[in-house]
């Protein structure tokens, strides 16, 4: 069983590096895959990690984790995937958006998020687009942080959220599990709790 991380928006693999290290620790392999939003639409991106999935099912089973708009690629490329393509055994989405974002759709004019977010992050904002990403049909594991900041909280009133996404835009029907920490967005990939969740669903499969 291999592990495939992909990282959020604005940062890289190494954001995963805490919950990576408890991994190997625990004896499971992991894999990551990095992109940025600068300077690749979401198509292109969306092309390299499905080059990178189909190489990985060929080779053995596997588990995906997705932080953010890592989780939306996740989604759009697993539901892209050839046929023929063996499946992940679990998904696992952090903080990663199924609605669209509010925060986006506030940002979406602003020159600098324009800029550094590009196409993905209109894809974020845009109602069509987020919804033609599509639900999944493999086990998910949705974890939500749900402590806020300051600085952002205007935008969600009294919705409980982890300071980009409320707890109303991560959640979806065909969620098989969904878990609250007291987490902020970007110390997802951090937590020892979020290891120790996945660690716990590749041993129950392993055996």
């Amino acid at each position: 069983m291999v592990v495939l991380f992909v990282h959020g928006m604005g940062r890289s693999s190494l954001s995963g590096w805490p919950m990576l290290h408890l991994l190997r620790r625990a004896g499971i392999r992991t894999t990551t895959f990095d992109y940025t939003t600068a300077f690749e639409s979401f198509p292109s991106i969306k092309e390299r990690l499905t080059a990178k999935i189909i190489a990985l099912a060929a080779r053995e089973n596997y588990i995906v984790v997705g932080h953010s708009l890592g989780g939306v690629l996740l989604r759009a490329t697993l539901n892209s995937l050839p046929a023929s393509t063996i499946r992940p055994q679990h998904v696992f989405l952090l903080g990663s958006p199924i609605q669209p974002s509010r925060l986006a759709a506030v940002l979406k004019k602003n020159i600098i998020f324009r800029v550094l977010a590009g196409d993905c992050g209109q894809l974020l904002s845009s109602p069509e687009r987020m919804a033609e990403v599509g639900a999944l049909a493999e086990p998910v594991t949705s974890v939500i942080g749900v402590r806020g900041i300051a600085i952002t909280q205007k935008y969600f009133d009294k919705e409980a959220n982890d300071g980009v996404v409320s707890v109303a835009e991560v959640s979806a029907h065909w969620i098989l599990n969904q878990v609250q920490l007291p987490v902020i967005h970007a110390l997802l990939p951090l937590s020892r709790c979020v290891a120790e969740i996945i660690i716990e669903n590749v041993t129950e499969n392993a055996g």
